[in-house]
């Protein structure tokens, strides 16, 4: 990770409270197509969930009955997490030093968060602290393009900050391991003010990048232009891959 990645990584600490109020959760599908391609069910399994946050995934795999421990390295988004959630035991660490026993899990989970790590570290350290036949499951929530004011929004972003600014998953190592991938297409009607809301908390906009206040009033007026109502609805592509761990 460069310095600009690690200070992209770390600036989410500052607002860890918006991130977890603004920041969507995940469609029931998402778990439901981890269960079918990791072949076990999710109740009672052993999981790490790393680059946990404030527990926006932590607290869907702790609800599906899965015995979880999560892995945040920022210190403000792992106090946050302490606060919503206080029934999940939490360990400091990362993704490229996992702070499990080897082959003590069924399943370690990546939720926005794989791109923070070194594939040439994280991918190892995943084979390693799982159990053969565990999983390996990486997923994000990637705006639908597919969705005119959303290209529209994110041909801007890019036009004013450069390409890049949102940082899709898909760019993963293979790392020696086989992905099966699952693509879950769904939605959430928000405020307009939330949504301009979610967007701050993106690392662009933490890092304090100059122009992004101007940019957010600026996109403000464009959407309440395009829906007076004050609503919107924001469209999501939930970005799936999970590779099983061989037996052999």
């Amino acid at each position: 990770m460069t310095t600009g990645s690690h200070d992209r990584a770390r600036s989410f600490s500052s607002a860890a409270g918006r991130y977890a109020d603004h920041r969507p959760s995940y469609p029931p599908a998402l778990l439901d197509a981890v269960e079918e391609l990791a072949g076990f069910a999710l109740p009672g399994a052993s999981v790490g969930d790393v680059g946990a946050g404030t527990g926006i995934a932590t607290a869907l795999l702790h609800a599906r009955g899965a015995r979880v421990v999560a892995v945040e390295p920022g210190e403000g988004m792992a106090a946050e997490f302490r606060r919503r959630n206080p029934r999940v035991p939490l360990v400091r660490g990362d993704g490229n030093r996992l702070p499990f026993a080897s082959g003590s899990l069924d399943l370690l989970t990546y939720s926005q968060s794989w791109h923070w790590t070194d594939p040439a570290r994280s991918v190892p350290e995943a084979l390693r602290v799982l159990r053969p036949g565990g999983a390996l499951a990486v997923w994000s929530n990637d705006p639908d393009v597919g969705i005119e004011w959303i290209a529209d929004q994110q041909a801007r972003i890019e036009k004013s900050f450069g390409p890049g600014w949102y940082i899709n998953e898909r760019a993963r190592s293979q790392g020696g391991v086989r992905f099966r991938t699952r693509l879950l297409r769904w939605s959430r009607r928000i405020p307009v003010d939330a949504h301009l809301a979610k967007l701050s908390t993106h690392s662009l906009f933490l890092i304090g990048e100059p122009g992004t206040d101007a940019f957010l009033a600026a996109e403000r007026e464009r959407l309440y232009a395009l829906f007076p109502d004050g609503r919107l609805e924001e469209h999501y592509v939930v970005d799936l891959s999970v590779a099983v761990r061989p037996t052999a």
